[in-house]
């Protein structure tokens, strides 16, 4: 299914509330927005990670499918609870074994870590620790969101 979106501006936000998938207004402080910025913001870090791995297809592939999950969370987590439908979450187990078979698959060629790695060395490493942090700082908007709504 296409999506076609026909106006960035809205003016719809003037006044410091947004809409959720379901229609209803919260204000853009809220958690929910929150978590969603948090994914958007993962997902274009991911997007320059996978820039700079263009000429690894495989690797570029995997990174393709996680922006795309991420996406996927993204229209899960704007749709509330109480409204959302029986069973139309995108992102689901399936999904989550997924990525931790690739987890597992990339750690397996690595070599055993005898300490803690700095960020760098080159650009798509740079970028994957970014990546990394970032993951960890949208897990925390989760988790504050957990806190206060299902």
């Amino acid at each position: 299914m296409s999506i076609r979106i026909d106006r960035v501006v809205t003016r719809g936000g003037d006044t410091g509330q947004t809409s959720l998938g379901d229609g209803s207004r919260v204000f853009k402080h809220s958690a929910r927005i929150e978590a969603i910025g948090a994914l958007d913001e993962l997902n274009a870090t991911v997007g320059l990670l996978r820039a700079h791995c263009m000429d690894d297809a495989r690797a570029s592939a995997v990174l393709m499918t996680l922006q795309n999950l991420l996406f996927d969370m993204g229209a899960d987590i704007c749709q509330p609870e109480p409204t959302r439908r029986e069973g139309a979450m995108h992102v689901a187990q399936e999904h989550v074994l997924w990525l931790e078979e690739r987890i597992e698959s990339l750690q397996s060629a690595q070599l055993p870590l005898t300490s803690f790695v700095l960020p760098g060395g080159s650009l798509p490493a740079a970028w994957a620790h970014k990546a990394r942090t970032q993951t960890r700082a949208t897990e925390r908007r989760f988790v504050e969101l957990a806190q206060t709504e299902q």
